[in-house]
């Protein structure tokens, strides 16, 4: 009897049942919704009813300012809000799939609201153009809407997560459209929104961004007057101007189903039930209309809303909220009258345990070799079940099956019952979030949880995510910062107490993230109370820099040894405190100061100076007083007597006098001072000369630089100016005439004075030069003979050079000098000898 009662309330559209269980009795009182504008949001969410401008209404004991009001589908009130928003009456509203509720007026205003009636700003305005013509109609889709204007022009937000109002082609319409639908972007070739306009011809046009097209020229016999897309985007559903209801392809090239309607008027809401059927509704009836077969009526007495879903249509009334659904296979093998499947034998064999009958065993035995396809279909019909004692009596028949069943899945009915449990929670009256277990799968629980959030139904949100084993962060994350918000009389460190009882819980959990919401609410000293909390110096240094808690943040960066940390928190007090209080902060923090000092010997030198200045490193300066002048010296500028080497010299006198003030830098102050000293004779050379070649080079580059300019006085200045020695002037004139090849003025140089460093340096700057004649004048002047035998060899000149080597005595240098003239065979033999005449006398 319990399956003829099931059964008894199914309607049969041709071959397949329907049912329609009542879900909630609505828990509002005293609506109309022919009075109301009434956006329902799909799997189960939010209604919001606002007072429908457009119509005369009389008012009864409400107030004469119209509401906003949100509730659940239960009808419990969740929020409201006085509407107060300008620009004109409201044309529609709709939730997003964030289940935001976006309301667009007549001048192409989109205000959005959220689940509890607050206005999230900023407002989206549809441009210029929308709002000069006024908006008279809309369609919302998922996360996107379109807006027809009195002039027919249409307009998109194609997603309002990134709200950019864009204008579609123009129709070229002079009436309005009949009817309009909208094939959302991703079941489209072009992947741009696809407006369909039902107009006064036999024909439909579709509206995108970048053209318009004629669909339905082969097919139609007269405009459409209501349409409807499918789910999927493949099928459009229309009522023609004779009264049919026509489902063609979306392109509109192929009829899929056609059949007479009851009515010529066109209905006021046409929706896909499913993908099975599709219901149209008068004011007093609705009609469901299948492929084939008659169409099944229900009738009513009062205003209803259709609300389609993925695999139905919940219909909103004054007083209930049905779900019009298809009744699932397995649901139907069990309930259906007269049904002998497994799985109905199965469900009448735990009735007859129950009643300790004898046919249970009968049945069981009748279906045994079917028994896991009876168990799989008792646990996939509780699922689809509302009733609740029907879920524990189809779960109980599949578990009595499955004691008799070795080779079945063993936790299905474990997963069946841990899904109806989050099922029936949310589904309760209170919640009034009526999902089937096909919405269910389709929304996945993580976004289940999320909507609980954001409905502030933190506890059962909670309790959903241990039970499933997902991250309850999230959960104790919204419900920390909704505390906060909602706690303004609650003194900081009670409410400090409340927030870490719960937080402990939840390993991991960002309190860096809760204290800056308690930052944001203006409650500072609670924010730096739970920010102490927070392990990870990433998220807790920030936090401290931006609620004014900058000495805290430099030790907590110092402390964690991350340098990105420490330059985040120096670069934050760099730029809003003080200099000498900066110093004073860094100065007892070795790693503070050394980034920071690191940093400056880069890229701020001037503020670096003042730093050590403030702490007394004046020898520290004076470096970076040094390298500042090397820094100017490479400027392409600086050359043929630039300006830039006045400051150059100035900066290295500051420098050695910054130097000579500290007794452990005397030698640089010694050095730098000499460093001035010789760029200022540079720059008056290269002044007087008018080349650019002396600053920076050396004082030995400097003095044979002038000798080879022939500014021999200017040479002599800077030898007595630097103290340079007898032997290194002679080495640097000797080879300064040399590279002149001044050889007179080289001749009469060695006849001064006798050389300090001999004559060699003239023998060798006159070969390097390959004049032979000139080596020769200094060759015989040389005392060592060994050098005058080694000098006579350079020049090829053997014989005098066999002569010297005689007079060495030296049987070694005999042999270097046989090697040197070895293709010489006169020369060799003059070696050999001479070598025989040694090893006889003994010399070696």
């Amino acid at each position: 009897m319990a399956n003829v009662s099931v059964a008894a309330e199914w309607q049969l559209l041709y071959n397949r049942y329907y049912r329609k269980p009542e879900l909630y009795r609505m828990g509002w009182k005293f609506m109309d919704l022919s009075r109301n504008k009434v956006a329902c949001a799909p799997f189960g969410g939010p209604i919001a009813v606002i007072r429908d401008d457009s119509k005369i209404v009389q008012l009864h004991a409400e107030s004469a300012l119209r509401k906003l009001r949100i509730f659940n589908c239960a009808g419990v009130q969740l929020s409201e809000t006085v509407w107060k928003n300008p620009g004109g009456r409201l044309i529609g509203m709709a939730w997003t799939d964030d289940q935001i509720l976006a309301c667009i007026v007549q001048d192409g205003t989109v205000y959005r609201y959220n689940i509890h009636a607050e206005l999230i700003e900023p407002n989206i305005a549809m441009g210029k153009e929308c709002f000069e013509q006024n908006v008279v109609d809309c369609v919302f889709w998922g996360n996107g809407m379109v807006c027809i204007t009195e002039s027919n022009q249409i307009f998109c937000i194609p997603d309002f997560k990134n709200p950019i109002p864009c204008k579609l082609a123009d129709p070229g319409i002079e009436e309005p459209p009949l009817s309009m639908a909208v094939i959302e972007p991703q079941y489209t070739m072009s992947g741009n929104v696809e407006v369909l306009l039902g107009i006064g011809d036999a024909y439909v046009l579709a509206v995108e961004e970048d053209g318009v097209q004629q669909l339905g020229l082969e097919v139609l016999r007269g405009p459409l007057q209501k349409m409807a897309v499918s789910r999927d985007g493949q099928w459009l559903a229309s009522f023609t101007h004779d009264g049919r209801l026509l489902v063609l392809t979306s392109d509109l090239r192929q009829v899929i189903m056609e059949q007479e309607c009851e009515s010529a008027l066109p209905p006021d809401q046409l929706s896909w039930c499913g993908m099975d059927s599709v219901l149209l509704y008068w004011d007093d009836m609705l009609l469901m209309m299948g492929p084939r077969g008659d169409p099944v009526r229900y009738l009513y007495d009062e205003p209803i809303i259709l609300i389609p879903e993925c695999d139905g249509v919940r219909i909103l009334s004054n007083f209930s909220m049905e779900f019009l659904q298809r009744v699932p296979d397995s649901t139907e093998s069990i309930f259906k009258i007269g049904s002998t499947s497994p799985a109905a034998l199965l469900y009448d064999a735990l009735d007859h345990f129950d009643r300790q009958s004898a046919k249970a065993d009968e049945n069981l035995r009748l279906i045994r070799s079917s028994l896991p396809e009876a168990v799989e279909a008792c646990i996939d019909a509780a699922g689809h079940e509302f009733d609740v004692l029907r879920q524990r009596t189809l779960l109980r028949a599949a578990s009595y099956g499955q004691a008799f069943c070795s080779n079945f899945q063993r936790d299905r009915i474990q997963e069946m019952s841990k899904i109806l449990r989050v099922l029936n929670a949310v589904r309760s009256h209170n919640i009034g979030i009526p999902l089937s277990i096909q919405q269910y799968k389709l929304l996945t629980p993580s976004v289940l949880i999320g909507r609980l959030i954001n409905a502030h139904q933190h506890l059962l949100a909670l309790r959903i995510s241990e039970y499933l084993g997902t991250s309850q962060e999230v959960v104790i994350m919204h419900w920390a910062c909704s505390k906060i918000t909602a706690s303004l009389a609650i003194p900081d460190v009670t409410l400090l107490e409340i927030l870490l009882d719960k937080l402990k819980f939840c390993k991991g959990i960002s309190y860096a993230a809760v204290a800056a919401h308690a930052d944001k609410n203006g409650r500072r000293k609670l924010a730096a109370m739970l920010v102490e909390h927070e392990p990870r110096s990433s998220k807790q240094v920030p936090l401290l820099l931006s609620i004014g808690e900058e000495d805290t943040a430099l030790v907590k960066a110092t402390e964690s040894g991350d340098t990105d940390l420490v330059y985040l928190v120096l670069f934050h007090i760099w730029q809003k405190r003080p200099p000498l209080e900066f110093f004073g902060m860094i100065q007892a923090r070795s790693l503070a100061r050394d980034l920071f000092i690191s940093y400056s010997r880069c890229y701020k030198h001037e503020f670096l100076k003042d730093f050590f200045l403030s702490t007394g490193q004046l020898q520290e300066v004076a470096f970076l007083l040094w390298k500042e002048s090397w820094e100017l010296g490479k400027n392409p500028m600086a050359s043929k007597g630039s300006p830039l080497h006045g400051p150059r010299i100035k900066l290295t006198e500051k420098a050695a006098n910054l130097f000579a003030e500290t007794k452990e830098h005397t030698f640089e102050s010694k050095a730098a001072e000499e460093h001035s000293k010789l760029l200022r004779m540079q720059h008056e050379l290269e002044v007087s000369t008018k080349q650019a070649i002396f600053v920076d080079s050396s004082i030995s580059d400097t003095i044979r630089t002038c000798i080879v300019l022939g500014n021999h006085r200017a040479a002599n200045k800077v030898k007595s100016e630097f103290k340079v020695s007898e032997k290194r002037w002679y080495w640097l004139k000797v080879f300064a005439l040399a590279t002149i090849r001044d050889w007179d003025a080289l001749e009469k140089f060695s006849k001064e004075k006798r050389p300090p460093i001999g004559y060699r340096p003239f023998v060798e700057a006159c070969i390097e030069a390959d004049e032979k004649g000139e080596a020769l004048k200094y060759i015989p002047k040389l005392a060592d003979p060994r050098e005058r035998a080694e000098s006579y060899a350079r020049i090829g000149m053997a014989k005098e050079a066999a002569d010297a080597a005689s007079q060495a005595k030296d049987g070694e240098l005999l042999g270097r000098l046989k090697l040197t003239f070895s293709q010489n065979a006169a020369a060799s033999s003059i070696f050999d000898t001479l070598r025989d005449r040694l090893s006889f006398q003994g010399v070696s």
